[in-house]
């Protein structure tokens, strides 16, 4: 019952949809733009880098106020499975990023959701995944291929982390974790089908380019 609990507080949070609310506010639904998508980066090429910069705060922040609930919520009841709970709450905010409810289920990709949630579970990991986003993104200029690379990653330091006992979890709970890390990490990917796509083709749209283009976020 608690995973079903986290998952829904996560859900909840996530439909928090900062994007979407930022556009309105300007008199703009930015999934009319660009490329349709709710996210950090069709925010900054529709409206600029301030609300980029919103989008990915606002969508980040969300997942490590979903994460300090959880915590606040179960840390006198479940203290050995904590950071479990908190990996939960992380699926459901991506969830609800990616499909609100109230907005036809057309949300954004879920990545800044995740550095947040990845931040409420592990400062160091936040760092090293966010080090190789800005890398990545940097060098190619992709944000999509930057974007797949970090969940990657992510999924990579996740196990590492757990198997030299850096979690404090117990073998069962830490299987959980790489579990839901692992279909976090496929729907990441799943919603970058489309990117994936131009990428292998060489048509997918660099980070500044001018024309209406893709989104990653």
């Amino acid at each position: 019952m608690e995973r079903v609990i986290c998952i829904v507080i996560g859900y909840l949070f996530g439909l928090f949809q900062t994007g979407y609310i930022y556009g309105r506010l300007h008199h703009v639904d930015i999934r009319q733009y660009g490329s349709g998508n709710a996210g950090t980066t069709n925010a900054l090429r529709v409206l600029g880098k301030k609300a980029g910069i919103i989008t990915y705060a606002g969508d980040c922040l969300k997942a490590v106020l979903a994460g300090a609930c959880v915590s606040l919520l179960f840390r006198g009841s479940h203290p050995d499975m904590l950071r479990l709970l908190v990996f939960y709450s992380g699926l459901g905010v991506m969830l609800g990023h990616n499909y609100p409810f109230y907005l036809n289920f057309k949300g954004g990709k879920g990545i800044a959701a995740t550095s947040g949630m990845v931040l409420a579970f592990d400062w160091r990991l936040a760092l090293c995944i966010c080090a190789v986003f800005i890398l990545v993104t940097a060098l190619t200029r992709y944000v999509s291929l930057a974007s797949l690379i970090m969940m990657a990653v992510f999924m990579l330091l996740l196990i590492l982390g757990g198997q030299t006992g850096q979690y404090g979890l117990r073998t069962a709970y830490l299987y959980e974790v790489y579990a839901i890390g692992a279909v976090m990490t496929l729907l990441a990917f799943y919603k970058h089908r489309a990117n994936i796509g131009r990428l292998l083709h060489g048509t997918e749209s660099k980070l500044g380019e001018k024309k209406p283009a893709e989104t990653t976020k």
